[in-house]
């Protein structure tokens, strides 16, 4: 056993009986390769992360690899799920040396914690272009040895390179002192050419953006779902120059429902796909994604109605309360991709197996699901659906998929990665609402305020931290007499799991009518304000203003797996600042959409929750507030509708005295009311004559 045996994260456990000499990150390794004068080899990747195992079995667990490592360095493991910060740095620091990056991360340091050389897998032996990962050890411990200088040198440039990533602002933010009743950052035709640039990125035939490997690019998509509410109610679309936002936004979330990307048989989604179509992923399913994706399928259904959506929402749903849900109420991290040491071997079929299960229906079942004896994946199978017009009756599809299920169930089953994370269990929350929201269903309603009592409950912490960022349930072992132990929350929280929380409130007071939810989202509002600030720019840091271990502080701007904490930070005080009338959080979200708008209309592909804010700082703001008696079916009724560009409160004691709730009745029949500025229009009792309000106002 080394170092790692005493944590609590799943990924640093799996090496706690490599060979390696691991440390967690911390005082302890700092100062050891201060005291020996060693350089640090930081190791960074995650516990469903494919080519973070491979590189485990080949070198990590390798004796003589293991000597070497020992003998030269001091090396630190880190599971970047836990440690994103630091994931953050380094990263940027082997991009800026190797061109490129990913998972494994192996990135090397001076005793000071500075990067200066790094790069992601290195095989065994010399391969691909890829050099061993002996020689890389030998050859960089030889030049700390003999060329300091110039390895100090190199680190120091590579630290100001890293703490001047990530936010280089337009000339446009300089103009900050504006009414924002006058403010126009973005003029309408800005907002279309961000969907025609976003648009020439598309793949026109299977959905998505770009090439190989694709991922689901969920903000792209509710962009342009988006883009087609306004172009369809809002602006005239007669000229006909804009691609069809909503046929790709539809493609993209088809063709990943069809795909091997999606579980044909258990449900959920996994990260990526490695090919352009959507057949092969790397298996491994996370958290975040089947939150974001479920996001984007309810509003899709919200759109248009169409029936797959909601059989994709219940499909994956019913798998991450199956294998995803703790005990306590709070969602797992991730699954693996690998079973028994092989990639998905736990998913995969070939078709004599599904003859003798399924019998004589076998030939109907290949027939649809793309199963074949040559296989259409490395000689093996992947389900998936390649013509959504022969699918059986609903029944038959069930009996089907349940005789599969019991025989694979009976498969090892790939590793749970059982951490639990504030940021995104708090998207599940917001996922949760949504599928509310588009379905009317309670059991999603009452899973997030259970998920959200969890993280309440067991997250909080004491003192300068409100909230941490990881948290491990407790075990018990009745069989080796292991009494049960406490749940342990760990690491304090970062902008991203405050900003996700933060929305999470939102959206539940949407869908429970409940407006204490609004004043914990503006408390820690507050709260986030103090201390993550940067007060020169009014963005906000990755980390608390008081976290002491990190080289830089660093402010995050790109939406990429998940979104920028800035930007739904900004997003929420738009909101917030519109239900409590406090014009320096409307002023602030202006003023951070300023400073990126010509990034944004080169690449809103990177900017996707950007995007959708500037559409509702451009577009006008409807205020609706549901008042009177509580009237569930109208609230249903309403909260299933697609009206992008609104807050929505309903009016409940003793908070009636809110801006937008004044003058509001408490009691009396349920009707709607349509404000713009806190000015509000004749009440409405119909949401269909609200919706027309909507549409001709």
């Amino acid at each position: 056993m080394n170092k790692l045996i005493n944590e609590t994260s799943p990924y640093l456990l799996q090496h706690a009986h490599n060979p390696v000499d691991w440390y967690p990150w911390g005082d302890e390794a700092i100062q050891r390769a201060r005291t020996e004068d060693k350089p640090m080899l930081v190791s960074i990747g995650y516990s469903a992360c494919h080519w973070c195992h491979v590189m485990e079995r080949e070198s990590f667990e390798d004796l003589e690899t293991a000597e070497i490592m020992n003998r030269l360095f001091v090396n630190i493991k880190i599971d970047r799920e836990e440690r994103p910060d630091l994931d953050h740095i380094y990263m940027d620091a082997v991009q800026a040396i190797a061109g490129n990056g990913g998972w494994p991360l192996n990135v090397f340091l001076t005793p000071e914690g500075k990067p200066f050389y790094g790069g992601t897998y290195f095989p065994p032996v010399t391969m691909h272009n890829r050099p061993s990962w002996k020689s890389v050890l030998q050859q960089i411990a030889s030049a700390f040895r003999d060329k300091r200088e110039e390895i100090n040198l190199q680190a120091d440039h590579l630290t100001n390179h890293i703490a001047g990533t990530g936010l280089k602002l337009d000339k446009t933010s300089t103009d900050l002192n504006l009414d924002i009743d006058d403010a126009e950052i973005f003029i309408k035709a800005e907002l279309e050419e961000m969907v025609v640039q976003l648009m020439k990125t598309a793949d026109r035939r299977d959905g998505g953006f770009g090439g190989a490997p694709k991922f689901p690019q969920t903000f792209s998509i509710r962009l342009l779902l988006q883009h087609h509410y306004y172009s369809q109610f809002i602006v005239n679309p007669a000229n006909g120059t804009t691609p069809s936002s909503l046929t790709h936004a539809l493609l993209s979330l088809d063709k990943m429902i069809y795909g091997g990307i999606y579980d044909q048989l258990g449900g959920g989604f996994a990260r990526y796909s490695t090919d352009e179509e959507w057949l092969a992923p790397h298996f491994e399913k996370m958290l975040y994604d089947n939150a974001l994706i479920i996001i984007a399928m309810s509003e899709a259904y919200a759109y248009t109605g169409l029936p797959r959506y909601p059989k994709a929402i219940r499909e994956t749903m019913a798998f991450l309360k199956r294998e995803m849900l703790s005990d306590e109420g709070g969602f797992y991290a991730a699954l693996d991709a690998d079973s028994e040491g092989v990639e998905g071997k736990y998913y995969i079929w070939q078709k004599n197996d599904i003859d003798k299960i399924l019998g004589e229906e076998s030939a109907a079942f290949c027939s649809i699901y793309d199963v074949t004896e040559r296989g259409n994946w490395e000689g093996k199978n992947i389900l998936r659906i390649m013509d959504p017009g022969i699918l059986p009756q609903a029944e038959k599809e069930q009996e089907w998929k349940d005789k599969l299920l019991k025989v694979r169930g009976k498969r090892i089953r790939p590793q749970l990665d059982d951490k639990i994370l504030l940021g995104w269990n708090a998207l599940m929350i917001t996922a949760c609402c949504k599928a509310f929201a588009a379905l009317g269903e309670n059991e999603f309603r009452d899973q997030a305020i259970r998920t959200m009592q969890f993280l309440e409950e067991k997250m909080t912490g004491e003192g300068i931290f409100h909230f941490f960022h990881s948290y491990k349930e407790g075990k018990s072992d009745p069989e080796k007499n292991i009494e049960v132990q406490q749940g342990k929350a760990t690491i304090p929280a970062f902008l991203d799991d405050y900003a996700f929380l933060i929305e999470a409130y939102i959206h539940l007071q949407e869908i429970s009518g409940d407006t204490e939810y609004l004043m914990r989202a503006k408390s820690l509002s507050d709260w986030v304000i103090k201390h993550f600030s940067d007060e020169e720019t009014g963005y906000f840091y990755f980390t608390h203003r008081d976290q002491d271990d990190l080289i830089v502080r660093k402010i995050e701007i790109y939406d990429s797996a998940v979104p920028s904490g800035n930007s739904v930070m900004s997003a929420n005080l738009f909101y917030l600042g519109t239900v409590f009338d406090l014009e320096s959080w409307k002023k602030r979200a202006y003023r951070n959409l300023a400073g990126l708008k010509d990034k944004m209309l080169r690449y809103p592909g990177s900017f996707g929750v950007w995007a959708t804010l500037a559409n509702a700082c451009t577009y006008q703001l409807n205020e609706i507030v549901l008042a009177g008696y509580r009237n569930d079916e109208m609230h249903l009724e309403f909260l299933a509708k697609a009206i992008p560009n609104r807050v929505f409160l309903l009016n409940s004691a003793p908070y009636n005295n809110l801006p937008l709730l004044r003058n509001k009745p408490v009691h009396g029949p349920a009707q709607f009311f349509l404000c713009r500025h806190y000015a509000c229009q004749p009440p409405v009792k119909e949401v269909t004559e609200l919706l027309t309000l909507l549409r001709n106002s």
